[in-house]
């Protein structure tokens, strides 16, 4: 097996992150190869070079063939690493163990190989970043004795429920369940549909509103993801007082950030282009890693509807939703009769699934459907009225940033817990309810629909959207929470150990 190494060097784009770089301090960050991990990263790879320190961003050749345009910043550059794939996976739910196990192999042979190569040359890495799913990475670091730091690119209530399902009580943590024990597992699995669990720091949570990997098995398709997860916790609980970088706000989970205390969660998000987040910046207008190609002419389709009147509709870039489902989403949008705006991906072998809906002649009169868009920007557009998603975590983000109420239609891993927040915690949406054979039907999109845009907790569900775009606006100021907590991460643990 051949690792491949390749960094590529980028030219500088401003003179005081020039001076700001003459120190010796160097991070690796690597992340998962899909574009829900990739586009925090990436921001959070510029705010760290803003701050004076190198970044080399790595994640493997499967993401990194596809990407389009890469950023040019002095400071940055990049290292991607062979999966053994390169391209060559399709996103099959049946080969993903497969995927996972080769990256993994083939991963954690190029991050040893990359470590010794620099500190041979006498250019070691200070430290090493990784991202949530990538619990080997911090294996490899803890074997080669560089120091490493997660970054949770999902919500700290998510990271406290993986916490409280996976860590082993007996290695000397008290149980958070005297009632059963160390059966933890196996309470969460066991609670019924209507079953109220409570947590500390968290909210009342239902058996929908926990992340799907609680109630998966390890020897199951998705089990490399619970095994992860399980890893993670594992790592973190032989350290000691690690401290966990998470793209959240203070404001926005106060009591998650803070209740676990075995460890230190840095909420340092939203990990959003600055252009539309705080404006510091007008130029960080995109991540800048796209992995598709947009379709055109969306904006200015946009810029003909009226303020307040498109639904958006995203189901993000990776999760599939099923033919019926799309159908029920068609159906509804025809019964609401207005505008929207519809990203609908093309199907792993190019097929266009729009074009297989009963109802696309009478939805072309009303909307428009594309392949692919730039998010933040349509979610900035003062044309858009509400946003319905799948509530991943990026979307979650960029629409509470954006101001935009939601209709949350969540499918898996962390999307539940997600629009559960969204509905009962922030107040700034609305979650879909399923039949009894789990499908939403039309006539449920088009009543939350109506709700969002036009029923009496409109202006409710606006103003609590208008609320935390300022509060995330706010996080990130020069003396925002977000902004101060990642200056303390860098000083202190990366400057100071330069």
């Amino acid at each position: 097996m051949q690792t491949i190494l390749l960094e590529i060097k980028i030219l500088s784009y401003t003179k005081t992150n020039m001076e700001n770089l003459k120190n010796e301090c160097h991070v690796l960050l690597v992340t998962f190869p899909g574009q829900g991990h990739i586009n925090p990263s990436l921001q959070f790879s510029k705010r760290l070079v803003n701050l004076g320190v190198k970044v080399t961003f790595s994640t493997s050749l499967t993401a990194f063939n596809r990407i389009n345009n890469l950023p040019t910043i002095e400071g940055l550059t990049f290292a991607p690493f062979s999966d053994g794939y390169d391209g060559k996976f399709k996103g099959s739910v049946d080969e993903l163990h497969s995927f996972y196990s080769s990256l993994i192999s083939h991963g954690s042979e190029f991050v040893t190989r990359l470590v010794t190569f620099r500190t041979a040359e006498g250019r070691p890495f200070t430290r090493i970043i990784y991202t949530t799913l990538m619990a080997w990475v911090g294996l490899v670091a803890k074997n080669i004795n560089v120091p490493s730091t997660l970054f949770w690119i999902q919500p700290a209530t998510v990271f406290d429920i993986y916490y409280y399902c996976f860590t082993d009580y007996n290695n000397n943590i008290p149980s958070i369940f005297l009632q059963v024990g160390s059966n933890y597992v196996d309470y969460f699995k066991n609670c019924s549909q209507d079953q109220v669990v409570e947590l500390p720091g968290l909210p009342q949570l239902s058996r929908r509103d926990f992340p799907s990997f609680v109630f998966i098995d390890v020897n199951s398709s998705y089990g490399w993801g619970v095994k992860s997860i399980i890893d993670q916790i594992e790592l973190l609980n032989n350290e000691e007082n690690p401290r966990i970088l998470v793209n959240t706000f203070d404001a926005l989970e106060p009591n998650a950030l803070r209740v676990l205390k075995n460890l230190t969660m840095v909420g340092i998000g939203p990990s959003i282009p600055s252009a539309f987040l705080d404006g510091k910046d007008p130029s960080d207008n995109s991540f800048g890693a796209d992995l598709r190609r947009s379709s055109e002419n969306y904006m200015e389709w946009l810029d003909t509807r009226t303020k307040e009147s498109v639904i958006y509709i995203a189901f993000g870039s990776y999760s599939e939703i099923s033919s019926q489902l799309m159908e029920e989403i068609a159906q509804g949008l025809v019964k609401c009769g207005r505008p929207f705006l519809w990203v609908i991906r093309e199907g792993k072998e190019g097929e266009n699934l729009g074009g297989k809906l009963s109802c696309k002649e009478e939805l072309e009169k009303k909307g428009k459907i594309v392949s692919w868009c730039s998010q933040v920007e349509v979610l900035q557009h003062p044309s858009l009225g509400c946003f319905l998603t799948h509530c991943g975590w990026n979307s979650t983000l960029e629409s509470l940033s954006s101001g935009i109420p939601v209709v949350a239609c969540p499918l898996w891993t962390d999307q539940g817990c997600n629009a559960k927040l969204i509905q009962d915690v922030w107040k700034t949406g609305v979650r879909v309810n399923a039949n009894e054979e789990g499908l939403v039907e039309r006539d449920e999109f088009k009543r939350c629909i109506e709700i969002v845009m036009e029923g009496e907790k409109r202006e409710e569900l606006r103003g609590n959207a208008k609320k935390w775009k300022d509060l995330a606006k706010e996080a990130m100021n020069e003396n925002g929470s977000s902004n101060v907590n990642l200056k303390a991460y860098v000083n202190e643990i990366l400057l100071g150990h330069c």
